[in-house]
């Protein structure tokens, strides 16, 4: 793994988004990589994951030349990139031992979404959330009907709508994170929380999780097909392009709503 640091000790796996140059984002590579230590850390003896950024990034959303070659890729390609995505998500989602998120700082687009879908989420108090992929002509397709599950559908329609970025504070009032800490114990916490959860069975923090995953396994299944649908789809609009070659231009958009 390139882009992702694994560690195990006393019990916890962590996985480390390791491209702090990058602002750790989301990459083609990234993706592979995570998915990874996912399985390495579900078969290991560790009992609880936590996931973590390096640098001053959590994850600061899509990598920018994958973004750039998004631009170009065929149909068939995108939705092959849909379906990886939510991949990644469900892996996170229905992840069989207890998952923590720290969070030390930017949270955006797909790394908000990967930020809380663990059953814990910490964050430092510098740490920022957004999902905002309507401000490129993007859709927050997948992610959103996790997060209608977390906050509920008007609050979910305020954050995926208006794409803007919320501070840890109100993301903890929103429902999004647990506990926010100051930045230098940030990581302490998340492994005391571990400490915690690991005090009880195994065996029943994986029947309990597994029971709750079941309850909505049938509307996931058919929820997030529709949304990968979607999410490939957008990718053949002249608002994404444009909201592409715009963000990379660092200028504003001209959008036609086509």
């Amino acid at each position: 793994m390139k882009t992702v640091l694994y560690e195990e000790q006393g019990g916890i796996a962590t996985i480390t988004l390791n491209r702090p140059d990058k602002r750790n984002a989301i990459s083609y590579e990234l993706i592979e990589d995570l998915l990874d230590a996912l399985a390495t850390a579900e078969h290991s003896p560790a009992q609880v994951a936590v996931i973590t950024g390096a640098g001053k990034a959590f994850c600061a959303g899509m990598d920018l030349d994958n973004l750039r070659a998004i631009t170009s890729r065929s149909p068939a390609e995108n939705l092959k990139d849909s379906q990886t995505m939510a991949t990644l998500f469900r892996a996170i989602y229905d992840f069989p031992k207890p998952t923590i998120a720290a969070v030390n700082g930017a949270a955006i687009a797909g790394g908000c979404g990967i930020a809380t879908l663990c059953d814990f989420t910490v964050a430092s108090e510098e740490a920022k959330f957004g999902y905002t992929e309507v401000k490129i002509g993007f859709i927050p397709a997948i992610v959103s009907t996790f997060l209608i599950l977390q906050v509920g559908e008007r609050r979910a329609r305020d954050l995926l709508l208006t794409g803007r970025i919320i501070d840890a504070g109100e993301a903890k009032q929103l429902g999004l994170v647990n506990d926010v800490i100051p930045g230098e114990q940030l990581m302490e916490w998340a492994r005391e929380l571990a400490t915690t959860l690991m005090q009880n069975s195994p065996a029943s923090l994986r029947a309990t999780k597994r029971l709750l995953s079941s309850f909505t396994r049938e509307a996931l299944d058919r929820q997030i097909a529709l949304a990968v649908e979607e999410n490939a789809r957008i990718r053949s609009t002249q608002d994404f392009r444009e909201g592409v070659t715009s963000f990379l231009e660092k200028r504003k958009p001209q959008w036609t709503g086509k």
